[in-house]
């Protein structure tokens, strides 16, 4: 197995998909592929990629923050997945919102926008004013479509589950995270950002991303996405930071817990459900604050099966699981080092996936 998948990574490196690459493959419990290769900063300096660098993981943020999150308050009855948000979070006025539920949101259902610039007005504000400002944006926002109608992918409907998220629990995500899950599974290097934090060690393990024109510098050790960098470091859509080894330990405890073990932090049944397609919208493949796999054009390849999970990072990350298979390939890379331009992992990363697949004797 090694070595063809060894090579298509240095076709990557040449073909300039990515500076570098960290690969991790493992068959159940099993890592059967641990590879590091290229390098995790260009400039202002060179430093080797390692297989403990930390990756800034973009929207895996949604699955492995704030879904994750999700899951716990709805095993607790704290959260009910069909329950309007206007009931949630009281009294603000939700004008066309209010019918929308947790389920929507976490299924990309809602009809909310996908994005907004709201960076460019919160960089005026104090930083404690921000997220209350921009919740009261979004409240303001015109949905694109009615709820239950369309599948349209939102960060702007993370950004409400945060929210919901700290109603419910008193506490800051990152907070909660860290004491429910993060800590109690030995995550030392998966965390949410503060742009507060000034850990000079740490960034040097972090992989570079873009060279930031408003920022005025090349991003190494904070978050590259410019709302949740507005925000604080980090809000439910973005913000995660983590190394292969920790998604890995994180994603394996749920995947056990999906297979029956109830012995871990969550429930069987609460798994399941967030992790099955919902079938709100016809032809939508989402489930709860995961993909699966479309017929055709997946970043997953052709071979994964329908019983499987995964998710993509606008910085190159991304990671897929087949639960049927118990196959996982989380494959980490700084694609947008130092520019956004470079799009060429969108074809490479299917044929990566295919790859591996036939490599455990699926496909053609």
């Amino acid at each position: 197995m090694a070595n063809k998948i060894t090579e298509i990574l240095k076709r990557g490196l040449k073909e300039k998909v990515y500076p570098g690459a960290v690969l991790l493959i493992a068959r159940e419990e099993d890592i059967v592929f641990f590879h590091n290769m290229g390098n995790r900063t260009l400039s202002p300096r060179s430093l080797p990629m390692e297989k403990e660098t930390i990756f800034d993981l973009a929207s895996l943020t949604k699955p492995l923050a704030t879904t994750l999150a999700a899951m716990k308050l709805v095993e607790e009855n704290l959260l009910d997945l069909d329950e309007p948000i206007s009931s949630l979070i009281d009294p603000f006025p939700w004008r066309d919102k209010g019918d929308i539920t947790p389920r929507l949101l976490l299924n990309h259902s809602s009809g909310l926008p996908d994005w907004k610039p709201y960076y460019l007005e919160m960089r005026k504000l104090p930083i404690k004013e921000r997220k209350p400002a921009v919740r009261r944006m979004i409240m303001e926002e015109t949905l694109i479509e009615e709820p239950k109608t369309v599948s349209l992918y939102s960060d702007l409907g993370f950004m409400i589950l945060e929210w919901i998220i700290e109603v419910i629990t008193g506490k800051d995500l990152s907070s909660f995270l860290d004491n429910t899950f993060y800590k109690p599974l030995g995550l030392k290097h998966l965390y949410l950002d503060h742009i507060n934090r000034d850990a000079v060690n740490e960034k040097e393990l972090c992989a570079a991303t873009e060279d930031c024109p408003w920022r005025k510098e090349i991003i190494q050790g904070h978050v590259h996405d410019e709302n949740a960098y507005a925000l604080g470091g980090y809000s439910g859509h973005a913000g995660l930071f983590g190394t292969a080894q920790d998604i890995f330990t994180l994603t394996t405890a749920l995947v056990n817990i999906y297979h029956g073990d109830n012995s871990g932090l969550l429930k069987s049944k609460t798994v399941r459900t967030f992790l099955s397609r919902q079938g709100i919208i016809p032809g939508s493949t989402w489930a709860l604050g995961w993909d699966t796999p479309s017929k055709n054009n997946s970043s997953s390849g052709n071979w994964f099966s329908s019983n499987s999970i995964g998710h993509t990072g606008f910085t190159g990350a991304s990671i897929w699981i087949d639960l049927k298979k118990n196959i996982t390939v989380i494959f980490l890379t700084n694609r947008i080092h130092p520019t956004r331009s470079n799009e060429k992992i969108k074809e490479f990363r299917p044929e990566l996936h295919n790859l591996i697949m036939r490599k455990f004797g699926y496909g053609l």
